[in-house]
């Protein structure tokens, strides 16, 4: 595991340098886009309009998948999560 993780880092790093702006495109991107990717940045309003509206729309997805998948809050027992668990639990001798 430990050789697996180390792998997955050393070519992670290996790529950052490729995924950021070359010096052409660093020039040609807004001042606040700067060398974060190749090619243009947004070029008008409604471009900085779509970004924003998809940033917003990942955060409030990355929100509510933390949310519920560390407190799921889902309490009655007929739900189909504990027929799953209880099913292994039995096939393992806990029940």
């Amino acid at each position: 595991m430990r050789h697996a993780i180390l792998l997955f880092f050393f070519l992670f790093a290996g790529m950052i340098p490729n995924a950021l702006a070359c010096d052409l495109c660093r020039q040609n991107q807004p001042k606040v886009l700067q060398n974060i990717t190749h090619g243009p940045g947004p070029s008008g309003t409604i471009d900085y309009l779509i970004t924003w509206g998809a940033v917003v729309i990942v955060l409030i997805t990355l929100w509510f998948s933390l949310k519920y998948l560390l407190k799921p809050q889902e309490k009655d027992p007929g739900h189909i999560k504990y027929m799953i668990l209880n099913q292994n639990a039995s096939a393992h001798g806990r029940e």
